[in-house]
């Protein structure tokens, strides 16, 4: 006679097998919990970081660009879109005009452009088409884009130009220049002297 009572394994395997078949779906229940719960948070990230663009719009533009109290430029457009975001910047998408003022607050030189957009932080103005800067000695500049440097308050380009002088002279250059503000000083990128550029370059 045994001692001890002879168990049958048949309900201890049972029983094994059936919690095993708990653990597992508990583990499927929370998985797909852990799924849901990543997905939502991924949607909440992605709606927090999707930051929406604010745009400011006006119209009958007018501003003014002073440093140290100075009066330096004058601006008007007929109509101005400005965007929020992390660079933000304005835009002149149906032309604009600039009046540049010397120390003595008389106005140096202008500008006109059908384009323009001013980048806030880097204190710069990109122009394009049709652009035409003039001074009070009547020499004209004409290109197809440039920038306006608000820190040196000079222009420059790599795009074609063509400068105008008073005496009837006229400075082509193929590269691009770079010029103070008010066109009494310029210099030309691998200027070109007098070799004609065609017009719609300039455009």
């Amino acid at each position: 006679m045994n001692a001890f009572p002879v168990q049958s394994d048949i309900p201890y395997l049972t029983t094994h097998c059936l919690h095993r078949n708990i653990l597992s779906a508990a583990n499927l229940i929370l998985c797909c919990f852990f799924l849901w719960a990543c997905e939502n948070d991924i949607k909440d990230i992605q709606a927090l970081t999707d930051k929406k663009i604010s745009i400011e719009e006006g119209v009958n533009i007018e501003s003014f660009l002073s440093q140290q109290a100075v009066l330096k430029a004058r601006l008007t457009a007929p109509y101005m879109k400005r965007y929020q975001i992390d660079s933000p910047y304005v835009e002149f998408p149906r032309s604009l005009h600039v009046d540049f003022y010397n120390d003595t607050l008389r106005i140096e030189s202008q500008l006109n452009a059908k384009y323009g957009r001013y980048k806030e932080n880097e204190r710069k103005v990109f122009l394009r088409d049709s652009v035409v800067v003039f001074n009070i000695s009547g020499d004209t500049l004409h290109c197809r884009e440039l920038w306006w440097d608000q820190q040196t308050q000079k222009f420059h380009t790599d795009k074609p130009v063509r400068l105008l002088r008073k005496n009837s002279t006229v400075i082509y250059g193929l590269f691009g220049l770079e010029a103070s503000q008010n066109l009494n000083d310029v210099v030309f990128f691998k200027s070109s002297g007098q070799m004609p550029v065609p017009e719609e370059a300039l455009q």
